[in-house]
């Protein structure tokens, strides 16, 4: 299987290095022609991930998406939610026909309010079995110094996503399969809203104690919101250990201690977390824009806010504590206001 990635930024780095690691060829679109000469000739990509070096006789670097596209068996979209459609649109409407999509985005695609899957399919007629994700736990900064990590991958063709899966397994990656589409991408979604909010709490300078409190009620703030979104299989904590012997078959019928509370609780803990770094900016009285001046990466939860806010009205989730961040990104209301609100709906 031929990989193709298109993004070049600190998680699209990540999977290079693993894919690469693992001794295969990748096809990679990278966004601008400085950074494909200095790759060639330092290793390493130039503004992100320096530290994380490549066999370059197994790149093809290009600025050109269709030719990775075209080129590619299996291509990995690893760019951020907010720049998908400025790459993937006006392409050929047949490019992706007979290729194999892969999802590294962790957002909604903010001028339609579309996962990516259902952009694809109304855009390029995708179907759903050629569609799949790969999500966390995992930060792009522990992958390069090669520090055990979990991916998830979602599929449901069980068996093509375990093939995909497999070629990233190796000594600092272990992989977990599941065919849990919809609800791995709402649940990446929301934990950087709540990563963002748990940043904020860290700029207003409340304690740990209080950040348990938050982190755990925005566990269940989110299980509430996939609920009512559709998605089963999102409790901890149920999985019956006598039902399969083999370790891989029992947490089919639930995986939500990794990728969904083991996700939720590294971006809001992590200091690698863009998500809490740009929280904690807003909660020490930085503006949204001057945050997103500061920071060289995105924070998805900023955009994520408004699209949940959004897609709420038709699910009608009680998820207060989004609502309020929402709030404090979009509609002015103060960090210390929107936290003293948030405090009340705490248990």
């Amino acid at each position: 299987m031929k990989f193709g990635i298109i993004g070049s930024g600190s998680w699209g780095t990540a999977l290079a290095k693993i894919l690469t690691d693992n001794v295969n060829s990748i096809n990679w679109w990278i966004r601008n022609e400085t950074s494909i000469v200095h790759f060639k000739k330092r290793h390493h990509n130039l503004q992100y991930l320096s530290s994380a070096y490549f066999d370059t006789s197994l790149l093809h670097l290009t600025t050109n998406v269709e030719e990775v596209i075209t080129n590619s068996d299996c291509i990995i979209v690893v760019v951020p939610s907010a720049y998908a459609l400025n790459i993937l649109g006006g392409l050929p409407k047949n490019i992706f026909q007979n290729k194999k999509i892969v999802s590294a985005i962790k957002g909604i695609l903010p001028e339609q309010n579309l996962l990516l899957n259902d952009y694809l399919k109304n855009e390029y007629a995708v179907e759903l079995t050629n569609y799949f994700t790969i999500l966390g736990p995992c930060h792009a900064e522990e992958v390069a110094a090669e520090k055990l990590s979990y991916l998830t991958f979602s599929g449901i063709d069980i068996a093509t996503t375990e093939l995909i899966a497999s070629f990233f397994k190796n000594e600092y990656i272990n992989i977990i399969t599941n065919d849990d589409i919809y609800g791995v991408q709402y649940a990446a979604i929301l934990k950087n809203i709540y990563a963002l909010g748990a940043g904020i709490a860290h700029g207003l300078e409340y304690g740990d104690n209080f950040l348990s409190v938050l982190i755990a009620n925005s566990a269940d703030e989110m299980a509430g919101f996939l609920r009512k979104a559709g998605i089963q299989n999102i409790e901890v904590g149920s999985i019956d250990h006598t039902f399969m012997p083999i370790r891989n078959e029992k947490h089919i019928t639930n995986y939500a201690a990794s990728v969904y509370l083991g996700d939720l609780l590294v971006t809001c803990y992590s200091l690698y977390s863009r998500n809490r770094t740009f929280g904690n900016m807003i909660g020490k009285g930085y503006s949204v824009k001057s945050a997103q001046l500061e920071m060289n990466m995105v924070a998805e939860g900023y955009n994520a806010s408004k699209c949940i806010h959004i897609i709420n009205k038709k699910i009608l989730a009680e998820i207060p504590i989004a609502e309020t961040i929402y709030k404090i990104l979009w509609e002015h209301l103060s960090p210390e206001d929107g936290f003293r609100e948030i405090e009340k709906n705490l248990v």
